[in-house]
């Protein structure tokens, strides 16, 4: 009998999956090499015609030539995709904070979300019709998105797709984090057609007669808000949460501890609902037709249309309309032709879809799609076909003798062992059942190999994408995964079956629902104790260019190697992987800092403040993280969010020390992410009022093996070349029950003859004392956002900055910096600059002069 690896049939072809890497080159070449839509369009229609000419005079160079003019393609097409037209991008003209009335309907539907001061919020994305300045209409379309808010303890209705809503606001441009590594927001909003934000009272928002738009979406959205109202009504709170984000893609009502937890292990595409849902659901509905003996066709076109129906109800975006796309195609490849090619049906989702939207191929959701897929079509299929598939399909049929000649050698022998085992067990024992038990007991241990197998060449394979886009290495992915995906195969289809029959009789569903409960109980507790051991927590900088370079041929080789008829060599190809995934991991940081100078850079954290020193030895102080105001917790860390992208965008993988100048949330909120991911030696405090924020901040610092440091006036010391003198708080100050601005920890950091000051929020009073204690310095980092509180004209005689620099949030309700703020420091003949409007700044002090360098806004 012929061995397992003999008689695998030829590798199919994959023109496709070659025509979509080819494409995807091309808008890449597009994206960095700008050149007008006819350079492109001339250069794709010579390489086509030279592709036409040598298809008959030398075809074995006409597939590269081929490949060369879908690149040019892809370029094109990219050219050819226009930004919002005139029309649309005409409500930037009244985005500047000027009160409007506008009329407009709601397009994208928001959740009822607590908000941080007691009261409640919904995010509603509206288009316009009309926006009205001082009694003066204008017809207007344009894609805006509002929050509105009420006040504590008022209620707020819920408002629908469709309805014309009329309210009064003011509107401004998104922006970005002005910070090297910070999330492209104000490009995420533009592709979902928002160019203008604003807020509202919800008191103040009248309804409008009648509704407008597509009735297709208006059942879309009757049918998400049944399924809900469905979901809630079967499980208690806690799991409804967990069932929407995972069945239907609401995920408004998840903790942001249950986000972390998943997070951390790995399992976060398990919460959100994306491609691997919709085929896990296809997966289930596929098999069932069958067993319902419907024909192959039959099934395969029901199980599409449903897929597409699910894909629909849940409008969650692109991932889950490429996962029905691509299933579409392979389905269809599968019935056309007997020797199917993943790949190929991978390469032509991919085509269609850049080919709609090129510019999907440059987000995160896209690459990690369809780099997972590629790596179980293109790797994993390749593996398991040469070693555990054939053994599971040798085990069907087991009592059949003559089955066996058709089998390879190994299949037939295993098939041999287990009936001889069986018959002994039966002789032994007695009973009939033995050989299928022995056959069902193998196929399990296949099993669970198979998804040992998988989920380990997924955490390898997204090993580069994970640490470039979310600085996370999942080391705990596999043992999660293990478990989670297993689980979500039964409570997808439990979940369904259970809504479904809801609409029935409650009482059916009570079975179902229940499966599905045990699930989540099993999934969220595994997960939940996984996401707690400390290895979970690894973190790590922007991989550099050699590496990324390394594991992408890496990947490409493995695939190429996983295809070839030697066993070892296939094998070796997926450990040279797996290498590159630990080398990603464990390789150690290459920090970008200037060594001899003093730095300082001003982080934008929007209304707050987060300031980093690296000093001339290199060694690294983190003084505040930025937060969220309110006494409340938001979905949004500036820690995480925020400020460790930034860090890590600079190659940091820890701080030396870290310090909060006082407790104000917008000051400590992103501490805690801060202290998880970089593991600072140090923690500096000042005075320490006994807050709930504070408490729960020293705690953790104390369980990661921090040490807390008290400063105070009259500290002096050197840290890594550089020498730090403590101003503030006086060393007789006791802490008060309340957090307060005055109490502020203030320092005065210098190398030679150059310094800069950082007050914290101190305001006038602190300023007194402070002035008294000669705080000279080049650079003045200004207190209180430029709030008229602080930065009084003595502090600023005593200080005699060259420089400054504010830290405060743009459009901001504060109206910081102030204008009587501005003014003194003009006066004083400050150079002043803001975080709001230069995005972070990084001052060099050399000992000898201060030099300015604002980062490059995006």
């Amino acid at each position: 009998m012929p061995d397992i690896d003999s008689t695998r049939p030829p590798a199919p072809r994959h023109p496709l999956f070659y025509a979509a890497l080819a494409f995807s080159a091309g808008i890449l070449l597009g994206t960095h090499a700008w050149r007008p839509a006819t350079w492109w369009l001339i250069a794709l229609g010579v390489f086509t015609l030279s592709a036409a000419y040598f298809s008959r005079f030398r075809p074995s160079v006409a597939p590269a030539i081929s490949l060369v003019a879908v690149l040019f393609a892809g370029a094109f097409v990219l050219q050819l995709r226009q930004p919002a037209n005139q029309s649309q991008r005409a409500i930037l003209s009244y985005a500047d904070g000027r009160e409007l009335t506008i009329i407009a309907h709601v397009t994208g539907e928001g959740a009822l979300r607590d908000d941080s001061f007691g009261g409640t919020r919904q995010s509603l994305e509206l288009e316009t019709e009309q926006v009205i300045v001082e009694a003066r209409a204008n017809q207007l379309t344009s894609g805006i998105r509002v929050t509105l808010y009420s006040q504590p303890h008022a209620p707020m209705r819920l408002f629908k797709y469709g309805e014309r809503l009329r309210f009064r606001t003011k509107l401004h441009p998104p922006r970005n984090f002005g910070n090297p590594g910070a999330f492209d927001y104000k490009g995420y909003l533009a592709d979902r057609g928002i160019l203008a934000l604003g807020s509202a009272g919800a008191e103040q928002v009248e309804i409008l007669p009648g509704i407008v738009g597509s009735k297709a979406r208006i059942w879309r959205s009757r049918a998400h808000r049944s399924v809900l109202e469905k979901i809630h009504a079967l499980w208690p709170p806690r799991q409804a949460a967990l069932t929407d984000a995972m069945v239907v893609g609401e995920d408004s009502f998840i903790e942001r501890d249950t986000r972390v937890d998943f997070q951390r292990s790995g399992t976060y595409h398990i919460l959100v609902v994306s491609g691997m849902n919709v085929g896990i659901l296809a997966f289930g509905m596929f098999w069932v037709f069958r067993r319902l003996h419907l024909s192959d066709m039959a099934a395969s076109i029901t199980t599409v249309a449903l897929s597409i129906t699910y894909a629909f109800l849940c409008d969650t975006g692109s991932p889950v309309w490429r996962s029905a796309l691509m299933l579409t195609i392979y389905l269809g490849v599968r019935l056309v032709y007997r020797g199917r090619s993943p790949l190929n049906a991978i390469g032509g989702a991919a085509l269609l879809i850049l080919i709609y939207a090129p510019t999907e191929l440059l987000g995160a959701s896209f690459q990690l799609t369809f780099l997972a897929v590629v790596a179980i079509a293109g790797i994993g299929v390749p593996l398991l076909d040469r070693t555990s598939t054939p053994y599971q399909r040798g085990l069907r049929n087991l009592e059949a003798v003559n089955y066996d000649v058709s089998l390879p050698m190994r299949v037939a022998h295993l098939r041999l062992d287990l009936r001889i085992l069986g018959d002994r067990l039966r002789k032994l024992l007695g009973g009939e059942f033995w050989t299928p038990a022995l056959a069902a007991g193998t196929r399990s241990v296949l099993s669970i190999y198979e998804v040992l197998l998988i989920s380990s060449l997924m955490q390898v394979a997204l090993a580069l994408p994970m640490a470039f886009y979310f600085h996370r290495v999942t080391v705990i992915g596999l043992p999660a995964n293990s478990v989670a995906v297993p689980l979500t195969g039964i409570l997808m289809p439990a979940t369904a079956a259970a809504v479904a029959l809801a609409y029935v009789s409650p009482t059916l569903a009570a079975v179902p629902a229940y499966i599905g409960s045990v699930c989540l109980e099993g999934m969220t507790g595994t997960i939940g104790t996984l996401s707690r051991l400390r290895i979970a927590d690894l973190r790590i900088p922007t991989p550099a260019l050699s590496v990324s370079i390394a594991a992408a041929l890496a990947f490409a080789l493995a695939m190429i190697l996983s295809r070839r008829r030697s066993f070892p060599l296939a094998l070796s190809g997926t450990l040279l992987l797996a290498a590159t995934g630990f080398w990603i991991a464990f390789s150690p940081a290459h920090p970008s800092i200037h060594r001899g100078a003093l730095e300082v850079t001003a982080i934008d954290v929007g209304q707050g403040d987060s300031t980093l020193i690296v000093t001339p030895e290199g060694r690294t102080l983190l003084v505040d993280a930025g937060g969220m105001l309110g006494p409340g917790v938001s979905q949004f860390d500036i820690g995480e969010q925020v400020v460790s992208p930034y860090l890590w965008d600079r190659g940091l993988q820890h701080l030396d020390a870290i310090a909060i100048t006082h407790g104000h949330s917008d000051h400590i909120g992103g501490m805690t992410s801060v202290i998880t991911n970089f593991r600072p030696r140090e923690l500096w405090v000042g005075l320490i009022p006994q807050t709930p924020a504070l408490t729960r901040l020293l705690q953790l610092a104390r369980e990661r093996g921090v040490t807390i440091v008290n400063r105070r006036a009259g500290d002096v010391f050197d840290f890594g070349g550089a020498h730090i003198r403590v101003l503030s708080p006086p060393p007789d100050a006791e802490a008060g029950k309340q957090v307060r601005n005055m109490d502020s920890m203030a320092m005065v950091v210098g190398l030679g003859n150059t310094a800069a000051f950082l007050e914290g929020d101190a305001e006038k009073k602190a300023e007194h004392l402070i002035a008294e204690q000669d705080p000279r310095a080049g650079l003045l980092k200004v207190a209180h956002n430029g709030s008229a509180t602080s930065t009084s004209p003595e502090l600023l005689r005593a200080v005699s900055p060259q420089f400054a620099i504010i830290s405060v949030g743009a459009h901001n309700h504060f109206g910081h910096p102030r204008r009587e703020t501005l003014e003194r420091l003009g006066n004083a003949g400050v150079t002043t600059y803001r975080t709001d409007l230069n995005g972070a700044v990084t001052f060099y002090l050399d000992g000898e002069k201060v030099t300015p360098q604002p980062a490059a806004p995006r």
